[in-house]
């Protein structure tokens, strides 16, 4: 949540920054404690999580809540994402979805693209605004079309199930595909469904296999038991080639797979 702020108190802050990404969270507290207090939103926020985190500081989750709602006031959309965090999980403040959701909004409508996937989230699961499979689509496309992984999962999901939009298989690949080169496990798992099957992408055993390998090894429990089930109807040399391609596709950070 860290950020960098921008003006005059750059130069003071980015001695706090410096210190921070050191480890040395006491002397950011108090680079950006005086910052906070002359109110200064960046300074607030990353005070704040310094708070939440128990980071240089003893951890007080109503401090955190305090600071973030000073700068989250001031229109400051990751602390407004972090206010909504707090509501939504009722840390330091009773929990509640609706007021989560209102922050959350704030924060998706200045093109933060973690509040829009949460605020996506919660349409999706009708959590504090009414379930709305179409505004959950398009809040998660928001933040997928900004390379956000989760989302990208999440809009692949929604084109697999017709979850709002029109049923679309090669369109949920694309989707999927494009969280899983960024590592995401879920997705890596969903693709080697994908090509398991052949929804929208020819059916290919070693393929599938491969994702589900790969998903499996990045903590997916599905993609170890779907992995294990398809080995079943592989001869040796498609497991060979497969793991093969695992390892290749893992090596070049997910950009040379199959």
């Amino acid at each position: 949540m860290l950020a960098a702020p921008v003006g005059a108190v750059a130069q003071d802050f980015d001695k706090g920054l410096a210190a921070a990404q050191a480890g040395d969270f006491a002397t950011a507290l108090q680079e950006w404690r005086p910052l906070a207090e002359q109110g200064d939103a960046d300074a607030q926020a990353n005070v704040g999580y310094l708070y939440q985190t128990g980071q240089g500081v003893a951890q007080d989750h109503a401090v955190a809540l305090d600071l973030y709602r000073k700068a989250a006031e001031q229109g400051y959309a990751k602390a407004q994402v972090s206010l909504g965090f707090m509501y939504a999980n009722g840390e330091g403040v009773l929990h509640d979805y609706a007021v989560a959701a209102d922050w959350y909004r704030m924060a998706a409508e200045q093109g933060d693209a973690f509040a829009q996937h949460n605020l996506g989230n919660m349409y999706y699961d009708g959590r504090g605004v009414m379930q709305d499979y179409a505004e959950a689509a398009d809040w998660s496309r928001k933040a997928a079309e900004q390379g956000f992984a989760p989302a990208q999962f999440n809009l692949g999901k929604t084109y697999a199930n017709g979850d709002g939009v029109l049923q679309d298989y090669a369109e949920a690949a694309d989707w999927y595909r494009m969280a899983a080169e960024q590592g995401d496990a879920r997705a890596q798992s969903d693709l080697g469904l994908m090509y398991s099957t052949g929804r929208g992408v020819l059916q290919d055993a070693v393929l599938a296999h491969m994702w589900y390998n790969i998903g499996g090894a990045n903590g997916s429990a599905i993609g170890s038991e779907n992995r294990g089930k398809i080995e079943q109807r592989m001869t040796r040399e498609q497991i060979a080639e497969a793991q093969a391609f695992a390892r290749r596709c893992m090596a070049s950070d997910y950009q040379d797979c199959g």
